[in-house]
């Protein structure tokens, strides 16, 4: 039996597909726009903007994670 932290990641793992999915689907050219538009973006505000989803990310999965 899986444990309960690898169904959870593989869990997110999926509705992170989905998401990136629909998006692509919905609309592609904008999507375009805004994957050359990170590439037009300096590494340090691309780093910036990454470490700080990743902290929201983890505020989020603690505040419905932790007991009440």
């Amino acid at each position: 039996m899986r444990s309960l932290a690898i169904a959870d990641f593989l869990i997110g793992l999926g509705v992170l597909f989905v998401i990136e999915g629909l998006l692509f689907a919905a609309s592609p050219t904008w999507m375009r726009k805004a994957m050359k538009s990170a590439l037009a973006t300096p590494d340090n505000v691309l780093r910036a903007v990454g470490i700080g989803s990743a902290v929201i990310g983890l505020i989020v999965i603690w505040a419905v994670r932790r007991p009440i």
